[in-house]
């Protein structure tokens, strides 16, 4: 559970990457605004997948309160899921 957790926080920084540095810049730059909505909608579903994917880990107690509530506010963090990649990491390992 937590190998996943940190495989789909990885995928989902790498969304925001594309999002930010590729659709964005073709939205405004080459006038190609579907770029944005085509990786912005997958950008969305990766987030939902992974908040509920925190709380199945919290709710089966595979991690503790405070660690799920940081990488929950961290979700809303550009790059916020590899802020606790250490810790998931070293949780994932026990």
């Amino acid at each position: 559970m937590i190998q996943n957790l940190r495989r789909l926080g990885l995928i989902e920084a790498v969304s925001f990457l594309l999002l930010t540095g590729v659709a964005m810049p073709l939205k405004y730059y080459a006038d190609k605004p579907e770029a944005v909505k085509i990786v912005g909608t997958a950008h969305g579903a990766l987030w939902v997948l992974y908040i509920g994917m925190l709380g199945v880990a919290f709710l089966t107690k595979k991690l503790p309160f405070t660690l799920a509530f940081l990488l929950g506010v961290g979700s809303v963090l550009p790059f916020g899921p590899l802020l606790f990649e250490k810790k998931l990491k070293a949780l994932e390992s026990k």
